[in-house]
């Protein structure tokens, strides 16, 4: 029997950055429940499809790949108007997931002082992190409500927009190394804005029918990492333990469901008690 409820069989949904950790994920599950899923992201190559969505397991009737720069609003309209070619309808769900971050490994020059943190990489990422979820939710969110028949925006948020990084937890770098290493500002700026555009086109679109949500991740592990940050990172979770990149498919499978139908505005937070300090 199936669960309506949790259903999203048959729903058009769209995924930025779905060739990434978390939102490779995102999509195999979609996939999985038969949604049709449509993967915008920036740097597409055949072989990187197929690595990642082998065709002999995913059919491309229900999955296909589109170049995007969620930078660039002619690029994502033409995407959406490839898309009509093939599903005539308006997206139900938009999963805005693309996003860079600064990770421990990147150099002294985009992770030093907040004093000499460089404008062009703030710039830059406040643009991919939060200008272009508004311009995917502005593009996107247009259709929806043309269209009459509503849908659901999932935000991808995170801790650090939540709350300020915790800098000891890369203090080591400069103990190994003799560089120092400062979570830089520019996540944190972008990610926290995006709550407020959440909540602003919750209540621009609320009457259409378009819930707005936001999906709060922490931090998720990879073998990339090194010991020490991942030991560091972990001493502050209250779970003990970093997510696995699939530990994010239940709240996305509920924020593009009926179960959620009467939320929107929204922040759900799976983040292993993070944020409960």
């Amino acid at each position: 029997m199936e669960d309506k409820l949790f259903s999203v069989k048959g729903k058009l949904c769209i995924v930025t950055g779905g060739l990434g950790q978390i939102g490779k994920n995102f999509v195999q599950e979609l996939y999985s429940r038969g949604a049709r899923v449509a993967v915008f992201t920036k740097h597409l190559t055949g072989e990187r499809i197929e690595k990642t969505f082998p065709s002999a397991e995913y059919s491309r009737e229900n999955l296909r790949f589109y170049s995007v720069d969620i930078n660039r609003k002619d690029t994502i309209e033409a995407a959406l108007d490839q898309m009509l070619e093939v599903w005539p309808e308006a997206p139900d769900v938009l999963v805005n997931n693309a996003g860079i971050d600064t990770q421990p490994s990147a150099p002294p020059e985009v992770s030093g002082p907040f004093e000499q943190f460089p404008e062009s990489v703030f710039r830059e990422v406040v643009d991919v992190n939060l200008v272009g979820t508004f311009l995917m939710c502005q593009a996107v969110g247009a259709r929806m409500a043309v269209s009459g028949k509503g849908g659901s925006i999932i935000n991808i948020g995170s801790i650090y927009g939540m709350l300020s990084p915790v800098q000891d937890i890369y203090a080591y770098k400069e103990e190994q190394t003799g560089v120092p290493f400062i979570k830089p500002v520019a996540y944190s700026a972008a990610k926290s804005g995006i709550y407020n555009l959440t909540r602003y086109l919750a209540t621009y679109w609320g009457k259409k029918g378009i819930r707005v949500n936001t999906l709060t991740p922490a931090g998720v592990w990879r073998d990339t990492q090194d010991e020490t940050f991942q030991a560091n990172f972990t001493a502050r979770m209250p779970m003990g333990r970093m997510s696995q990149e699939n530990e994010y498919n239940g709240a996305l499978i509920f924020l593009a469901s009926q179960a959620s139908s009467f939320m929107t505005g929204s922040n759900l937070v799976i983040d292993g008690g993070w944020t409960a300090w």
